[in-house]
């Protein structure tokens, strides 16, 4: 039986970008995996098996082996802090990480307060900044905090910045920009070095076209 390769891939809009990409490289995918509803997914001819996760998850996938590789966007990587090597920039799904908040208005000097999902590199960056701030993690809808009075500002993804207009914020400060990123497990490294140097080989080649 020929050596499979795990795959941990995120849904939605990096999986989409992914999966072209893939094509790309010329691995031969069928039509039906773009729509498919299961959670793992074999492609015994290209010795592939994906595993389909929330894109917060997929760093922790690879870290414990369960999958060998995986597309996981450099927000996570910085938030989850995962012992997994980072091979490739993919270049897609790009956005970045940015401080937003109401128009006008000022951090609170006595308690200012940050609502995030990524608080420790909210955490982080405040620190830098020489900021000492209260640290609130929610898990979605970000762009309510400030607006119903929980926080002063927010830290969140901004792709279009589309959903900040329409919710009357405005961003103050970019952290970092975000693009999604080809990871792999130290071991599966090791003991697939074959089968991982061919696929970034092979997506190397990819990315450095549309790049030019």
């Amino acid at each position: 039986m020929n050596e499979l390769l795990t795959i941990a891939m995120p849904k939605g809009r990096i999986f989409e970008e992914a999966l072209e990409l893939l094509r790309e490289a010329g691995y031969n995918l069928p039509p039906e995996f773009d729509d498919s509803r299961k959670l793992i997914i074999d492609v015994p001819d290209e010795q592939f098996r994906f595993f389909l996760a929330k894109p917060m998850d997929v760093a922790t996938y690879v870290e414990h082996g369960v999958a060998d590789v995986g597309i996981a966007g450099k927000d996570v990587l910085l938030e989850e802090e995962r012992d997994v090597y980072e091979l490739l920039d993919l270049n897609i799904s790009r956005c970045y990480l940015a401080v937003a908040g109401l128009p006008d208005t000022k951090m609170n000097d006595v308690a200012p307060r940050v609502a995030t999902k990524y608080p420790n590199v909210a955490e982080a960056y405040f620190r830098e900044q020489g900021e000492q701030v209260e640290i609130i993690k929610l898990n979605g809808s970000i762009e309510l905090a400030p607006i119903i009075g929980l926080s002063d500002r927010i830290v969140d993804i901004v792709s279009t910045g589309r959903t900040m207009k329409e919710n009357g914020l405005v961003e103050y400060e970019r952290i970092v920009d975000v693009t999604s990123r080809l990871i792999v497990n130290p071991a599966s490294y090791r003991m697939k070095a074959g089968l991982i140097d061919e696929l970034v080989t092979r997506l190397h080649e990819v990315v450095s076209e549309g790049g030019n």
